[in-house]
């Protein structure tokens, strides 16, 4: 299940996408406008600035504004950054590794060829979709 800051963070990112004008955006009208907590979404904001999708202006006219086109944010760098590894079960994981203490092999285990098929699934999505392909 994703997240509510995974989501919240989609959110954000995409309110900022389809500003013409590119200026800075102050959390009060992101949370505002999404409808999210505007102290839950000063974290994931934050979160998204240290990863390098956002930059911040401070004071008067501040706020914050993507650093790339929505083009260049690929969803499989957004999702690493919010929720973490994109596999459900460690066994599976490209950058999380680590073996399932109640399996003995791998090869053999029903869930781990399972979980496999699903991470490969949702990585083919993630891999093809850019925050474009999501504001449009």
């Amino acid at each position: 299940m994703l997240s509510k800051k995974t989501k919240y963070g989609l959110k954000a990112l995409a309110y900022l996408g389809v500003q013409n004008d590119k200026k800075p955006i102050q959390i009060a009208e992101i949370a505002e406008q999404e409808n999210i907590s505007q102290k839950f979404l000063e974290s994931i904001l934050l979160s998204l600035r240290k990863s390098g999708f956002l930059g911040s202006k401070k004071g008067k006219g501040g706020g914050y504004y993507l650093l790339k086109t929505p083009t260049e944010i690929l969803m499989t760098d957004v999702m690493r950054v919010l929720e973490g590894p994109i596999s459900m079960v460690p066994c599976v994981s490209l950058n999380f590794y680590e073996k399932c203490d109640d399996c003995p092999d791998e090869a053999a285990c029903s869930v781990h060829k399972l979980m496999l098929m699903v991470r490969d699934a949702n990585l083919s999505v993630y891999r093809n979709t850019t925050l474009a392909d999501i504001i449009q």
